[in-house]
């Protein structure tokens, strides 16, 4: 496995930025602006390129930590060919990958019912990690259970944790990711979740940003316990990017973003940067210019001032998934 990304210096340097493919291994998602954002004809070997050419510039600033997952559409396997054909990458990345949804939109955006369906049980674990390790090889070094919520048998159910203890001893950091207004109250319950006596997880993916900050108290007692913590959805679904950030409760990022010359996305990315638990911060680009301008946090230095001022922003946790529920699939 790579260096860990846990032992990073506290600052936004391009190590501790990683490159998500939620928003590229599939024709459909969430974020704001896909209609601008993708080609218009969303075939597989487009997305593919647009996949590989992400990879191939993210790499070249510096980035070494590669996200995916089983409910990416396709994503792990422009992945795993992307590594095929770049070993000397393929030695100094990290790549995490997720389990526990299916995706089942059969490449298509309109009309259909449901996107991805979510299911922790052991049969789902054994056929997606096979389904990984197919499409990328040795090239796993972290494999989160996708959403983790409190009600979860990802924290309870004691034949699933043998088969994650069984992955863990063979080497890969065995985490979760989580989502929704309690993502504090799973992350505490995920650190006491133990196999043959021993911690189970010891990473975890989740959601922060400067509209739903939450989980910053969990996230540091994860930090504190040896735990990889990895930010996601830093851009709040596209809320945060420039184009989209223009409502009032944006208004502190605008202001700062102008007074510092910067954007709001690259502001918003460092802002998560900054936070003292946070080991690596996803950019989740679809297009090289996004990503270009996400890597721009890596030149910002929000102060203490700074980043009390953008705190304001933080809207109620059941809010802010209230809003994210309702982002249509495009």
């Amino acid at each position: 496995m790579p260096t860990d990304p846990t032992a990073a210096p506290a600052h936004p340097h391009p190590a501790r930025l990683g490159l998500g493919t939620a928003a590229v291994g599939r024709p459909g998602y969430i974020n704001l602006g896909r209609d601008t954002d993708l080609p218009a004809d969303r075939t597989v070997e487009a997305l593919r390129e647009r996949t590989h050419a992400l990879l191939d510039a993210a790499y070249a600033a510096g980035v070494r930590y590669l996200d995916t997952a089983r409910s990416y559409g396709r994503a792990e396997e422009f992945l795993g060919q992307w590594l095929a054909g770049h070993p000397r990458a393929a030695a100094e990345v990290t790549v995490g990958s997720k389990w526990g949804y299916t995706y089942t939109a059969g490449w298509q955006t309109d009309g259909v019912a449901a996107h991805e369906v979510k299911e922790h049980s052991t049969a789902v674990y054994d056929r997606q990690i096979h389904e990984t390790r197919t499409l990328l090889g040795d090239h796993l070094d972290v494999y989160l259970v996708h959403s983790v919520t409190p009600d979860s048998p990802a924290l309870t159910d004691p034949a699933l944790h043998e088969r994650l203890a069984g992955l863990a001893a063979g080497g890969v950091r065995v985490g979760l990711s989580t989502s929704g207004p309690a993502q504090a109250d799973t992350i505490r319950r995920a650190l006491t979740v133990t196999a043959g006596g021993r911690p189970l997880f010891t990473a975890v993916q989740s959601t922060w940003n400067l509209l739903e900050t939450s989980a910053a108290p969990a996230l540091a007692e994860a930090h504190a316990a040896g735990w990889l913590v990895v930010v996601k959805e830093a851009m709040a679904n596209g809320r945060l990017a420039g184009r989209n950030a223009t409502g009032p409760g944006t208004a502190a990022l605008r202001t700062l973003a102008d007074r510092t010359a910067a954007t709001p996305d690259a502001l918003a990315l460092a802002a998560a940067a900054a936070q003292p638990w946070a080991g690596i911060v996803l950019s989740g680009a679809a297009t090289p210019d996004q990503l270009t301008s996400n890597l721009a946090a890596t030149a910002l230095h929000p102060t203490p001032d700074d980043l009390a001022t953008l705190a304001a922003m933080a809207e109620p946790a059941e809010a802010y998934w209230r809003t994210r529920a309702g982002l249509p699939w495009s």
